[in-house]
């Protein structure tokens, strides 16, 4: 899978880039998978001094105070459990992940945005039920016309997704960094093969 165009898609604020910290529901899942849920080490360290999140695994990195040495937290985990979402929003980058951020036409990765299965020209809703990702050429080449028209065929039928799918997909797109101590808490939950 080529995830060169997902990576791009989501820009990490700078402070996340050294020693972020995995944030865990208080059930150990995380909050999210893509975007990982991660927050800098200074709110990690200030929700842990509030007494918000208990860290469960540390860097061999120390910060200084004046008067105290704090390890850097990698992994915490949130005193109150947060309820995951009950519906899907329907937002671009929701309709790409849904789509694991390939053409529905063609399969290619790169350069993607979205394409009205039935045109608006032709009374097509934006909808999760008539949206699907595209890349350019592919929406170029089917303009205005109907897939059949156009001698085209979709992946798969667009559909909304359930808050629980688009978790399970963002799986498939790993981070750049992931810290050793992150690997028992991102897939323990996963369906084991026989």
């Amino acid at each position: 899978m080529n995830t060169e165009f997902s990576e791009n898609f989501v820009r990490s604020p700078g402070r996340l880039r050294d020693y972020p910290s995995l944030v865990l529901n208080a059930d150990f899942r995380p909050l999210s998978y893509f975007p990982l849920s991660l927050w800098s080490w200074q709110d990690a360290v200030k929700a842990a001094y509030c007494e918000r999140v208990t860290i469960i695994a540390e860097y061999d990195a120390v910060v200084h105070s004046p008067s105290v040495n704090i390890n850097i937290p990698s992994v915490i985990v949130l005193k109150d459990y947060v309820k995951p979402v009950k519906s899907t929003a329907f937002t671009r980058f929701n309709l790409f992940l849904r789509d694991e951020f390939t053409c529905q036409y063609c399969g290619s990765a790169g350069d993607m945005t979205f394409d009205h299965v039935i045109p608006r020209a032709r009374g097509g809703k934006t909808t999760w039920q008539n949206v699907v990702a595209s890349c350019s050429p592919c929406n170029l080449r089917k303009g205005a016309k109907l897939v059949k028209e156009a001698r085209m065929h979709l992946a798969k039928p667009p559909r909304k997704p359930s808050p629980s799918e688009l978790l399970n997909v963002g799986r498939k797109f790993p981070p750049n960094f992931m810290h050793e101590s992150w690997m028992d808490y991102l897939y323990w939950d996963a369906e084991l093969e026989a």
